[in-house]
């Protein structure tokens, strides 16, 4: 086999080209193939494999990159073309990488605005001012600030991938100083007495009644839509005689153990036990379908609040915190690496203040009462 020797501050690597000969085809003095029937188109080859890396060494040193054996060894594994657009890199980067296909679909949307933004961008370009512009360019498009917070997010990520890689110097990163802006919004959530109304409701229409019991359920489990839909009947766990859910969440990849009897006196349980199987309880329309199908059903019980599936888990959370459950117990049940992500979820209801206030006074009072019997 004939490999090219690639040597840098006295360290060397062996690059393969996939080229098999005998020994007495190659001549070492002149490091070419010789008495071969093809020896012609073989040297022809090798010459084109030794240009194609010095292309790469030369893309580098372009990008102001140090190369490093490293940096084109990992180049040549990833068969990564000479002179490539970030846009191109972009989408073989998220083409490779371990995500979720919802995440990847995510990143592919910044990368199509970027093409429409402008054609052929290079590594080069990107700089603070071209964030600026991009910035600009999302607004004039009629994009809300959140939404364009989101495609600079992504737009960082990738950028991040391009350093790692190797494809652009750590000194040019142009987030250094940007800030990436973002909008609060009041996130919207069900009252227990709008969840009263929802859990009475019994619909004729079987497709609907369907939608509302996996909108409930996930109320009673915190489970995101992505999750439940991959619901099966190995995700049900006896563990001390008791009924678990149990499962690997999609998105970050953390495993979660619900104890379904505990969890609101069972009523997940109660919805599992209306089907055949786990499988045909999970069995619901895609994401945008669904959220449709719960618009119709909120009009039947006038909820005048929009709500989609994803309120069902953020309801999950102030449930559980309107219940006095812990913080750190309700990041644990909904699979949050931070607990500050919990807080999000978490608004506290107005009976919420009552009850702790409530709860503060009454303890006040019995530590009066106490004292007064101790004189």
């Amino acid at each position: 086999m004939i490999q090219v020797e690639a040597k840098l501050n006295q360290r060397n690597i062996y690059l393969t080209t996939n080229v098999y000969l005998r020994p007495d085809h190659w001549n070492k003095d002149t490091s070419e193939v010789v008495n071969h029937p093809q020896s012609v188109e073989l040297n022809a080859m090798l010459f084109e494999y030794v240009i194609y890396l010095q292309g790469i060494e030369l893309s580098f040193w372009k990008r102001g990159i140090q190369p490093t054996l490293a940096l084109l060894r990992d180049a040549v594994q990833k068969k990564s073309p000479v002179n490539i657009t970030f846009t191109e890199f972009a989408r073989k980067s998220i083409v490779s990488a371990d995500k979720s296909e919802s995440t990847k679909e995510n990143l592919m949307s910044t990368v199509r605005l970027l093409d429409k933004f402008r054609s052929g961008l290079t590594f080069e370009d990107l700089s603070y001012t071209f964030l600026k512009d991009f910035e600009a360019w999302l607004k004039e498009l009629g994009k809300n600030q959140n939404t364009i917070g989101k495609h600079l997010r992504q737009l960082r990520t990738l950028t991040n991938e391009a350093i790692n890689d190797g494809y652009m110097p750590a000194d040019a990163y142009p987030f250094r100083k940007f800030k990436i802006k973002t909008q609060k919004v009041q996130k919207p959530f069900l009252t227990p007495d709008e969840l009263g109304k929802l859990e009475k409701l019994h619909l004729d229409d079987s497709r609907q009644q369907h939608i509302l019991d996996a909108f409930l359920f996930c109320c009673y489990t915190g489970l995101r839509f992505s999750d439940y839909r991959t619901l099966t009947a190995s995700n049900i766990v006896p563990i001390n005689r008791r009924k678990w859910l149990c499962l690997k969440m999609q998105k970050t990849n953390l495993e979660i153990k619900l104890p379904l009897e505990l969890l609101f006196e069972g009523k997940a349980l109660d919805i599992i036990n209306k089907y055949d199987s786990i499988e045909q309880m999970a069995a619901i329309p895609i994401n945008a379908d669904t959220n449709k199908i719960l618009a119709g059903i909120a009009e039947k019980t006038k909820i005048k609040k929009h709500f989609t599936f994803h309120t069902a888990r953020h309801k999950c959370a102030t449930l559980l915190v309107h219940q006095g459950v812990a913080i750190t117990t309700v990041q644990k049940l909904l699979g949050h690496t931070s607990v500050k992500t919990t807080e999000i979820y978490s608004e506290v209801l107005s009976s919420t203040i009552v009850k702790d206030l409530s709860a503060v006074r009454k303890k006040k009072n019995v530590n009066n009462f106490s004292n007064k019997m101790e004189q």
